[in-house]
């Protein structure tokens, strides 16, 4: 059985072994598990019960991985992705009023696109046709838009009814500690500490929870001001909740896909679609580069099964309750610690079918920790800029306003839609038009359509 199951994941064509694969797999999850903390908390500022939300997290990420490691053999997990929970969240729920309900319903309604799409090799002809460069913008742009939501639930960055925003009190406690914390996580990233995200959200609870327990529980005998106890009392909120699968009944089967229908709600099922087309995207190329698996014409093998995977993950992840399931960056750390098959992916999703036992407890983790981990994956997105020829006009003008109007007009599909119809309209200006191009200027006229809709609106 073992013989056959080598053969099947190519062992001895790729250079490995059980030992390191499963040693990959584990090393993958420990870089992935604060997914476990902060998808939870960012979802359930939408009104989605907590405990529901994490047992869906951990679910949908231990079938998306698993089933990529069957299927497509790659070494790649999957979870909820980063940026699109926030866009589900605070623009879809809060800023446009739509019930979380119907926001999964879009969810689901994009992966079943993704599915037809991918059938019909469209999904392949549109990866093409967006510029490298753009890719490279959106996930800056994310990764900017998740930081400043950190930097939010920090009280780091606060509203000012003159300037916009200005800075926060740094002695508020949840700002002391989440700037600690910051401290704390890349001192273990610089350190090559695995885990180091989640050990630092771990490590900034602990400490939160000692300071309120101490304080509150020594006001019996020792007279604190006020202001010291509502300082204590601010740093952590929490009411226990029933966790495990059971939890699932909260979430699952509540998507609302005729609201979405009727919502008119074609735009945010067209932002999930191509950012989790982006994240796919930067993804495989990040992992197969590292993992030496591009093939020698650059095309990466097996990719229809790779994106089936994807999809028919997101189509899971909404019908149980979770945001977009999409493939992660963090996989490279598998790669590096030798994982090379679809087992690395498949000991990660294991791992995550093993954490729904942590639902009951996730409501413990204050803000003041799961805001640094924002901040962090934050800065790290931004690697991509490089990527960017910034001394090109035609390319650096299109990139700069994908990525800074993600966080400034605190949408995705804004900072998208501006990048794709600039890149279109000065490369038509200045007679650099190519006709194997047309797929991006029909994007482009979409992206028009869309926001000349939203004016009149």
């Amino acid at each position: 059985m073992l013989k056959q199951l080598e053969s099947y994941f190519e062992f001895t064509r790729l250079g490995t072994n059980w030992r390191t694969e499963i040693l990959a797999g584990v090393t993958t999850f420990l870089t992935m598990a604060y997914i476990v903390l902060v998808n939870p908390a960012i979802l359930s500022a939408s009104g989605m019960p907590l405990a529901a939300v994490t047992a869906a997290t951990c679910l949908s990420a231990a079938f998306g991985s698993i089933l990529m490691g069957v299927v497509a053999r790659y070494p790649i997990a999957l979870a909820p992705g980063m940026g699109l929970n926030a866009y589900f969240t605070y623009t879809v729920c809060l800023k446009m009023h739509i019930p979380w309900q119907t926001a999964l319903g879009a969810v689901f309604l994009s992966g079943v696109i993704f599915l037809a799409l991918t059938a019909a090799g469209i999904r392949q002809m549109i990866l093409k046709s967006i510029p490298h460069e753009l890719y490279a913008a959106v996930a800056s742009g994310i990764g900017l838009f998740i930081a400043f939501i950190g930097f939010r639930n920090a009280g780091l960055v606060i509203g000012d009814s003159e300037t916009l925003v200005g800075l926060g009190n740094l002695r508020n406690p949840t700002t002391a500690l989440a700037l600690f914390g910051l401290i704390l996580m890349v001192a273990l990233e610089v350190k090559k500490v695995r885990g180091s995200i989640l050990i630092g959200v771990l490590s900034i609870t602990a400490v939160s929870w000692g300071i309120a327990y101490g304080v509150l529980h020594a006001s019996a005998s020792i007279a604190f001001s006020p202001l010291t106890l509502t300082w204590a009392q601010s740093l952590v909120h929490w009411t226990p909740a029933p966790g495990g699968f059971h939890a699932l009944g909260a979430t699952i089967f509540k998507l609302d896909i005729r609201g979405a229908i009727n919502t008119g709600l074609l735009e945010i099922v067209f932002v999930f679609f191509f950012v989790d087309l982006f994240d796919n995207l930067g993804t495989l190329v990040a992992v197969t580069k590292r993992a030496g698996l591009i093939a020698a014409d650059h095309s990466i093998p097996r990719l229809n099964k790779i994106l089936f995977a994807d999809a028919t993950a997101t189509v899971f992840g909404s019908m149980i309750g979770t945001s977009t399931v999409t493939s992660y960056v963090e996989s490279t750390a598998g790669v590096m610690a030798g994982g090379r098959s679809g087992v690395t992916a498949i000991v990660t999703g294991s791992l995550f079918l093993g954490a729904i036992v942590a639902a009951p407890f996730v409501g413990i983790v204050p803000p003041a920790a799961t805001a640094p981990a924002l901040i962090l994956v934050g800065s790290l997105m931004l690697a991509t800029i490089t990527e960017i020829r910034w001394t090109d006009p035609l390319v650096a003008v299109p990139s700069f306003l994908t990525l800074i109007l993600i966080p400034l007009t605190y949408s995705i599909a804004n900072g998208l839609g501006f990048g794709i119809i600039a890149w279109a309209v000065l490369h038509i200006a200045t007679g650099r038009f190519r006709r194997q191009d047309w797929l991006l200027y029909v994007l482009a006229v979409l992206f028009l359509a869309r926001f000349i809709y939203l004016g009149t609106s």
